[in-house]
């Protein structure tokens, strides 16, 4: 099942994608004779039983007992879950952790193997597909990163990784915009990203229920993974191509973290972390590396360029990134001293 959260320029509704058309999940429902909520975050607060009934719909659907698809000009997807109750992001990948920190011209850090880390990004500054307006300070060395996400779909604390893969309603892909500049600038403090990051993250198109990836599930003693390949392309040129079953922890094992004395809530949106090749950061080392003496200009992402992120089973994630009108700078000058 997939279910996407859209709007027809009035308020964001609840809808069921289906052979490329979307369903209106409330009134469907209410035409089956039963009632669900308009809204994501209130659907996913239903657990197993509104998923039940949504599942009905989609079988009806299916059969063609259902007929009635939303048919607006000024139709647009939106995020999956527009206002999600948090949002954290992991360190899933070695692949990309190591090849970062081997341009950069350090060790591989140990600690790694030991438990998954993640940490907080902004749940407030959540876009679905298409523009995402930057500030000039984010166009410093502009960055995207391939990864996949879950939404949890229960509520759980000090969930173990044998019973954590039951807590997620769904996957969907996730491109973690990221301002290089501001974020190196930042990270000397030791306290991890916040500017660099906090401004833009993209999650879409729609929210994947697990059943729909049973033929790609590797089960493992650590939780379940998925053989989905993942590809990024700037301007339609492809330049990531990795796959998510190179998680080197699974999302049993980081909601198993996270959960740890703390309460996860239905809407808490967690992402993977890159996949290996999947942003520049991590390419422009690797290819200035081999450059060596001859001339290298990285790349990163400019006003106007098109970043088109594709998960096997998951679909497509396209943004465009459109500058900001507004031209003010918080890059760090030197404080004045009386």
């Amino acid at each position: 099942m997939k279910l996407v959260s859209y709007t027809t320029k009035k308020k964001d509704r609840l809808g069921l994608f289906v052979d490329g058309k979307i369903y209106n999940l409330q009134e469907c429902a209410a035409g089956m004779g039963f009632e669900l909520p308009s809204r994501m975050r209130r659907f996913l607060r239903g657990g197993d039983e509104f998923m039940n009934l949504a599942r009905q719909v989609e079988q009806a659907i299916m059969d063609g007992k259902i007929t009635s698809f939303v048919s607006d000009e000024n139709l647009k997807l939106l995020a999956p879950i527009p206002n999600p109750t948090s949002c954290r992001d992991g360190y899933a990948f070695r692949q990309h952790v190591a090849t970062a920190r081997r341009n950069r011209g350090v060790e591989m850090i140990p600690e790694f193997d030991q438990y998954p880390v993640f940490y907080f990004t902004n749940h407030n500054a959540i876009f679905g597909e298409g523009e995402i307006r930057v500030e000039d300070d984010h166009l410093q060395k502009l960055d995207f990163e391939l990864e996949a996400a879950i939404v949890i779909g229960k509520e759980g604390r000090n969930i173990s990784v044998d019973e954590a893969d039951s807590y997620i309603a769904g996957y969907l892909i996730m491109n973690d915009l990221s301002a290089r500049v501001l974020q190196m600038e930042e990270m000397k403090l030791n306290l991890g990203p916040a500017k660099g990051k906090d401004f833009a993250t993209s999650i879409g198109p729609w929210l994947v229920t697990p059943d729909e990836l049973d033929q790609y599930k590797i089960s493992t003693e650590f939780g379940n993974k998925y053989n989905l390949r993942m590809t990024a392309k700037h301007n339609g040129k492809l330049i990531s191509d990795g796959n998510m079953k190179d998680m080197n922890w699974t999302f049993a094992e980081i909601i198993e973290r996270a959960s740890y004395g703390v309460r996860l809530l239905p809407g808490d949106v967690i992402g993977s972390g890159t996949v290996g090749t999947g942003c520049y950061l991590e390419l422009n080392g690797t290819l200035a590396l081999e450059a060596k003496e001859k001339d290298f200009t990285p790349t990163w992402l400019k006003d106007g360029d098109e970043v088109e992120l594709e998960i096997t089973g998951l679909g497509i994630l396209k943004n465009t990134i459109r500058k900001s009108k507004k031209n003010r700078s918080i890059l760090a000058k030197k404080k004045k001293t009386s």
